[in-house]
């Protein structure tokens, strides 16, 4: 299968992008991008744009596929709402609907996280915007959205968080999260296990018990059942 991969120089898009780049079924990966990776691989092509949310000419490049992982994000600490909702709702909204008039029935695969808040109206600033954009992505019609909410992420493969608070998190959690893994398999994944469910995910679709129906009718992935999916 040939993916797009938004958000590959985050510290979950690493980790998918590497899990991709070493698949057998995963053909050809297109990173886009507002910086190079600095990455080469036989499979990887690389589209850097400024403004993400037009992608205006690249209409083409974009065509054709079969999976998008939406991995591009940000921390919400210290962001007025409206400025978290024009990277959270707003660009991801744009992107999806880029590719579904151009890739029809592409598996859109959007890292979310663990507390999302499906009404939309909670107290949550971050939760409510996440919700939102769940609703809008598991309404929208020419994908197939599946939302991943991933709650303590360990990053694996020397791959590092761009936020300094998460990394002293791991810094001084880094010897017991193997074992708290093990024990807490609901609350806990790694950076390769997101981007293995991601890839199963696109392949196969989720098993009856890896997805919660909710109110939107859409596809929502908790901690275990992207554990599990990517031990498939």
């Amino acid at each position: 299968m040939k993916v797009i991969l938004f958000g590959a120089t985050g510290m979950v898009g690493r980790g998918v992008l590497r899990e991709c780049l070493r698949d057998a079924a995963v053909e050809s990966v297109l990173v886009v991008g507002r910086t190079a990776l600095g990455v080469t691989h036989p499979k990887l092509r690389e589209v850097v744009r400024a403004d993400l949310t037009d992608l205006t000419g690249l209409e083409d490049e974009l065509s054709g596929y079969d999976a998008c992982f939406f991995c591009l994000g940000v921390s919400s600490a210290g962001m007025k709402e409206a400025a978290y909702r024009e990277v959270t709702y707003d660009l991801t909204l744009a992107v999806a609907r880029f590719l579904a008039a151009r890739s029809p029935g592409l598996t859109f695969c959007y890292v979310s996280g663990q507390g999302t808040d499906s009404s939309a109206r909670g107290r949550v600033m971050w939760a409510r915007v996440k919700g939102e954009t769940e609703n809008a992505l598991l309404a929208l019609d020419g994908v197939d959205a599946y939302m991943f909410r991933p709650g303590l992420i360990q990053p694996l493969h020397g791959i590092t968080s761009k936020t300094r608070a998460y990394r002293v998190v791991y810094l001084l959690t880094g010897r017991l999260l193997p074992v708290l893994r093990k024990m807490a398999p609901r609350w806990i994944t790694t950076t390769e296990q997101v981007g293995l469910a991601m890839i199963a995910v696109a392949r196969d679709g989720a098993g009856e018990r890896d997805r919660v129906r909710d109110r939107t009718r859409g596809r929502v992935l908790e901690t275990e059942g992207i554990n599990r999916l990517a031990g498939a």
